[in-house]
C-alpha cells in the first residue's frame, strides 16, 4: 500500500511539474491577447519596465513600493490577464524564499533599535525591533513588486520578440542564445521525462522492488543526458546548414507609434509622483 502511494506521489509530482512549466513558462496565449501592455512596442515596454524596476529598487518608502505594486495589478487587469494566474506566478518561489531570508532581520541581533516585542525560545530571548520590522517589510515588498513587473513583462511579450529586443539593446549574444535555448528545451525535456515515466509505468506497472526502481531511475537519467547531448549536436548542425555563422540575423520590424510615446510619458508620471510627494 505504501509503495502504491509512493508511486502515485511520484506520478502526481511529475505531472504537476510539467503542467506548471507549461502554464507558467509557455504562456504565449496572454501575449497574443489585445490588452494594454500587448499593444505597446516591445522596445518601449522594456525601457519603461526598467524605469519602474529602478524606481522600486531605489525607493525607501513601503507606501511607495505598495503604490507601485497596485500599479502592477492595474496593468495586469488592463492587459486581460487572469489575476489568480498572475498572483500564483508572482507569490510562489522567490517572494516566499525572500520571506525566509528577511526573518533574521526582524531581531535586534541583526537590526538593533526600538523594541516592539520579545519572546523566549529554548532559553534564548529574541527581540523584534521596529527598524527590523520596517526593513524586512520593505525588502519583501520590493521583491514582490519587482517580480510582478518582471513577470508582467515576460507574459505580455512573445518570447522571440523579447529576445530580439534584448539583442537590439546590445545584450551579449551568448546570454540571449542561452536564454532562448533554455526557454525552448525545458518544455521539450519535461515532456520527455513525462513520456518516459508513462512508458515505464505501462511496461512494468507501479509496484516494483526499490532496487529495480533505482536501476530504472539511473537508466532514465543516463538516457535523458544522452538524448540531450545528441539533440544538441543535431540542432547545431541544423543551424550551420541554414547559414548560422556565430551571430543570428535579426530583422528589426518594430514600429514606434504615438501611443508608445504617450505610454512612456504615462510611466514617467507614475514614477515621478511618489518621488515628488516624498520631497
Amino acid at each position: 500500500m505504501a509503495a502504491v502511494n509512493s508511486n502515485r506521489f511520484i506520478e502526481r509530482s511529475i505531472s504537476g511539474t510539467v503542467s506548471f512549466l507549461k502554464e507558467s513558462v509557455f504562456s504565449d496565449e496572454y501575449a497574443s491577447r489585445k490588452g494594454l501592455l500587448q499593444s505597446i512596442d516591445p522596445r518601449m515596454k522594456l525601457v519603461t519596465f526598467a524605469l519602474l524596476l529602478l524606481t522600486v529598487l531605489f525607493t525607501k518608502s513601503i507606501a511607495t513600493v505598495f503604490y507601485l505594486y497596485v500599479v502592477s495589478l492595474i496593468f495586469t487587469y488592463l492587459s486581460k490577464i487572469d489575476l489568480a494566474f498572475f498572483l500564483k506566478r508572482t507569490w510562489i518561489f522567490i517572494p516566499l524564499f525572500s520571506l525566509f531570508i528577511a526573518i533574521p532581520a526582524l531581531f535586534s541581533v541583526f537590526t538593533p533599535g526600538e523594541t516592539i516585542s520579545g519572546f523566549n525560545v529554548f532559553g534564548l530571548h529574541f527581540i523584534i525591533t521596529r527598524q527590523g520590522l520596517y526593513g524586512a517589510s520593505l525588502f519583501i515588498m520590493r521583491v514582490i513588486t519587482s517580480v510582478s513587473f518582471a513577470v508582467l513583462l515576460s507574459i505580455t511579450t512573445k518570447h522571440f520578440e523579447l529576445l530580439k529586443v534584448l539583442r537590439i539593446f546590445r545584450v551579449p549574444q551568448v546570454f540571449v542564445m542561452i536564454l532562448g535555448m533554455c526557454y525552448r528545451y525545458i518544455y521539450l525535456f519535461a515532456e520527455v521525462v513525462e513520456n518516459t515515466y508513462l512508458a515505464i509505468k505501462s511496461r512494468v506497472g507501479t509496484a516494483m522492488h526499490y532496487k529495480k526502481g533505482q536501476h530504472i531511475v539511473a537508466w532514465s537519467m543516463a538516457s535523458l543526458w544522452y538524448r540531450s547531448y545528441r539533440f544538441n549536436e543535431e540542432v547545431y548542425s541544423a543551424m550551420l546548414s541554414r547559414g548560422y555563422r556565430g551571430e543570428p540575423v535579426i530583422f528589426n520590424d518594430f514600429r514606434m507609434r504615438s501611443r508608445d510615446w504617450l505610454w512612456l510619458g504615462f510611466v514617467v508620471i507614475i514614477c515621478a509622483v511618489p518621488i515628488y510627494l516624498a520631497r
